[in-house]
């Protein structure tokens, strides 16, 4: 039986840090070994909100690549490739725009959300309010079955599958109506308590060193009622105890939590413990990629044959879907 498709990528905007890994890189490398897995950097969107600076988009391409090498995706299991470098992708968006309604666009509570929030960049672009359909247009071309995103991306797969059945019952059954595929861990905690990312320069990165991931994880914030070492604490309220949920071994959870609610070990004794599984859990990507970032025309190569790959994928679908249109 033909294994179902896969279809996931990431925006170039650097190295990638804890929740990447947990929120995705470890659910694509279960997966590779079960679907027919399309990973792609996705730097066609990394435009539609950093297109006044775009200095860094090729440093940020290899660099993803370079992480998701060391974290164990493989590219003999997986196609590996840039999103433009398949300019099937632009085609097909440039088709399905024209069947999308504007409506279903404005009320994307990602863009209503942005518009709001971002303030050190102007949004109010084309390419903003269309980039689902961009989206949507990554997924189809290559007949996904399942989507991996978290639980704040479902929102945009429903419009995927929503332009997806628009198209077929305009033009006849073409394209493959995707599911959400939601994952174990969709928050990861930062250094602040806040979800991890880079916007809050909150982040512990794959590329950190192990002294690097000490000395970010030591001050982290934990319970604001353990004010001093004998104050009983709630993990339920720690995003220490969040990293413990994802890292550490659950049958150690409970005397952690008994720990703390009766003040039985201090914040700095729960940290030690998170960092000798967290360290231990990125041991060895830290050391793969140590060893991959010395070797760029490696990665080139990956990409470059990954895109190949993709794009002969890409375009027998495209022309189904011409066919379809009558064009």
């Amino acid at each position: 039986m033909e294994k179902k498709r896969v279809v996931s990528g990431m925006r170039p905007s650097g190295k990638l840090h804890l929740g990447h890994l947990v929120g995705a890189l470890q659910n694509w490398k279960k997966l590779q070994g079960s679907h027919q897995c399309f990973f792609f950097v996705a730097d066609w969107h990394a435009l539609t909100s950093e297109y006044a600076d775009t200095a860094q988009v090729k440093e940020f391409v290899q660099e993803i690549a370079i992480d998701w090498l060391s974290t164990g995706i493989d590219p003999d299991l997986a196609t590996l490739f840039i999103q433009s470098q398949v300019p099937e992708h632009a085609e097909l968006h440039l088709l399905l725009s024209m069947i999308t309604p504007l409506p279903w666009l404005e009320r994307n509570p990602t863009y209503k959300e942005q518009l709001q929030e971002v303030t050190t960049r102007d949004l109010s672009t084309y390419g903003f309010l269309g980039y689902p359909v961009l989206q949507a247009a990554d997924i189809l071309i290559y007949k996904a079955h399942y989507v991996p995103v978290g639980v704040d991306q479902m929102p945009h797969i429903e419009l995927t599958r929503e332009i997806a059945r628009r198209f077929n019952s305009l033009y006849g059954e073409t394209l493959v109506v995707p599911e959400g595929m939601l994952t174990q861990f969709p928050k990861v905690p930062g250094v602040d308590g806040r979800k991890m990312s880079k916007s809050y320069q909150n982040f512990i990165l794959l590329s950190n060193s192990p002294e690097e991931i000490r000395a970010k994880v030591k001050p982290m914030v934990t319970d604001p009622a353990r004010a001093r070492r004998n104050d009983p604490g709630n993990p339920e309220r720690c995003p220490v105890f969040d990293l413990h949920k994802i890292f550490t071994p659950s049958g150690e959870h409970g005397e952690i939590i008994q720990g703390c609610r009766t003040a039985g070990i201090g914040c700095l004794d729960c940290k030690e413990v998170l960092l000798g599984y967290l360290l231990g859990a990125v041991e060895e990507i830290y050391a793969r990629r140590q060893k991959l970032a010395k070797d760029p025309g490696r990665i080139e190569e990956i990409l470059r044959e990954g895109s190949r790959k993709a794009q002969r994928e890409a375009a027998l679908t495209l022309s189904q879907i011409k066919e379809a249109i009558r064009i």
